[in-house]
C-alpha cells in the first residue's frame, strides 16, 4: 500500500487496488521524480537500494535534474544513469 502522504505521487493510479511491488520501475519512478524527504524515506523501506540503482540505469523517462541528485546520492556513475545518455 502507498501511505496517504504519497498518493499525490500517484494521481493517475487506483491506489485502492494498486500494489507498489507489483511494479517497482514505476513506483521508484515516481517517487524520484516526484516525491519529497518522506517519500523518499518510505521508498528505501519499501525498495531495496539495488532496485532503486536498476531503475536508474534503466528508466529514460526521468528528468536530467533528478537523474543527476539520484546518480549522485545512489553513487551511480552519470554513464550508467539512462536518462543522462539516451537509454543506453
Amino acid at each position: 500500500m502507498v501511505p496517504g502522504n504519497l498518493k499525490s505521487l500517484f494521481w493517475d493510479t487506483d491506489l485502492e487496488t494498486f500494489n507498489p511491488e507489483g511494479y517497482p520501475d514505476y513506483t521508484i519512478l515516481r517517487v524520484l521524480e516526484f516525491g519529497d524527504e518522506a517519500a523518499v524515506k518510505w521508498l528505501r523501506q519499501a525498495f531495496s537500494e539495488t532496485d532503486i540503482r536498476r531503475v536508474l540505469s534503466t528508466e529514460r523517462r526521468l528528468s536530467a535534474k533528478s537523474a543527476n541528485f539520484w546518480a549522485l546520492f545512489f553513487h551511480v556513475p552519470s554513464s550508467e544513469v539512462a536518462a543522462l545518455n539516451g537509454g543506453r
